[in-house]
């Protein structure tokens, strides 16, 4: 049991306020809860922010992979490249639009696709590559444009954990084809749920804009020139994602602290690797991931639980596709390594020193303890 003086820590926690209540207020009360005017501006701000031509808002971070997919035209047959390490979104988007996802392995560092392993996968019926910026690092993009160009495939960027991360100056999201970014709740800005598309591409905006809208008409009401969806986020949720946005510097500057506090107290430790960012990556870190050294043989769901018995929520990393049966994936030696033995500790703005170094200690504790070792 958590006694009282040590209140519960969740791994993640939106933080929400004046700013937001006044939005949807004001949202509720213009009568416009569907589309609207924050939906507009949401679209121009965020664009603007990002330094890209044309951005459109959508229901969830899942949405916007989906609409991503139809927008470069990938369908039934079609391959598409996606790293062996994420949350599985875009993989489940693209067996949802009838193509086939084909898994590459990730770099060991920083757990995003491996550039060298994705170029050995193409064949002639890859038609898009969908590299994943992970936890708020980005994937080496330089090199995976350059093989998407010399392949003529699309790059499709999943932003969804580094919204503001930069590499080489340039937003995470606005360097491939489109980009896709979620608004989840525990994400770095949220309307509870909600979604963003990005392109520089006037033709795969309209494209984006008509399949958001059931594939209709913009000139002729009810008339459907493609078959589309209701991608659509509402004013309401507009409102609460613009709020989020003013606040875009206090977030990330929270982050930044809370991560060093993390780091400093962790990166001596030599049961742990931290993630590493490459040279020109600026980064967001949207989650606080640590992997265990598998020369130390802890049990990473046991410190899970351990850290659950003293009232501190964690996640572990995210199962690669070749432990799931769902999924057609063989072994990938990095992803697979990674994944058995990263544990996520809470971040979020408002997490203060206290909560830290309670986290910190626990942690330490545990795997210096005893019974923590793999059976």
């Amino acid at each position: 049991m958590v006694s009282r003086s040590q209140p519960f820590i969740p791994w993640a926690r939106p933080s929400l306020g004046a700013a937001e209540t006044a939005a949807v207020v004001d949202a509720l009360e213009s009568t416009w809860i569907s589309g609207g005017p924050y939906v507009d501006q949401l679209e121009r701000d965020l664009a603007a922010l990002l330094g890209v031509a044309h951005g459109i808002a959508v229901s969830s971070g899942t949405a916007a992979l989906h609409l991503a997919l139809l927008g470069a035209g990938i369908g039934p047959g079609d391959e598409v490249i996606v790293p062996g390490f994420t949350f599985m979104a875009p993989v489940n988007m693209v067996l949802a639009v009838g193509a086939v996802p084909v898994f590459a392995d990730v770099d060991a560092g920083g757990w995003c696709l491996d550039p060298q392993d994705a170029a050995r996968k193409i064949t002639p019926k890859t038609r898009a590559v969908i590299p994943v910026h992970i936890y708020g690092n980005m994937a080496a993009m330089e090199p995976i444009c350059s093989i998407a160009r010399d392949h003529g495939i699309a790059v499709i960027e999943d932003a969804a954990e580094a919204i503001f991360s930069r590499q080489s100056g340039r937003y995470a999201g606005s360097i491939g084809d489109i980009g896709c970014f979620s608004f989840h709740a525990a994400k770095t800005i949220t309307s509870g749920e909600g979604g963003f598309v990005v392109t520089d591409d006037p033709d795969i905006f309209d494209t984006l804009r008509q399949l958001r809208d059931h594939g209709t008409s913009r000139t002729r009401k009810y008339w459907h020139d493609a078959v589309g969806h209701n991608f659509r986020l509402t004013n309401v949720q507009a409102a609460i994602a613009c709020a989020q946005l003013a606040r875009k510097d206090e977030f990330c500057r929270e982050r930044e602290q809370i991560y060093r506090q993390y780091v400093a107290a962790l990166d001596p430790l030599p049961q742990v690797r931290m993630q590493s960012f490459p040279d020109g990556v600026e980064p967001v870190v949207w989650a606080m991931p640590v992997m265990l050294e598998p020369g130390f043989n802890i049990d990473r769901d046991r410190l899970m639980q351990r850290m659950a018995d003293a009232g501190i929520e964690t996640r572990p990393g995210f199962y690669t596709p070749g432990a799931m049966p769902l999924y057609d994936c063989g072994p990938l030696a990095v992803a697979d390594e990674i994944s058995r033995n990263i544990i996520c500790l809470p971040i979020y703005p408002g997490l203060d020193a206290a909560a830290i170094e309670r986290v910190v200690d626990t942690f330490r504790a545990c795997i210096t303890g005893s019974g923590l070792a793999r059976g």
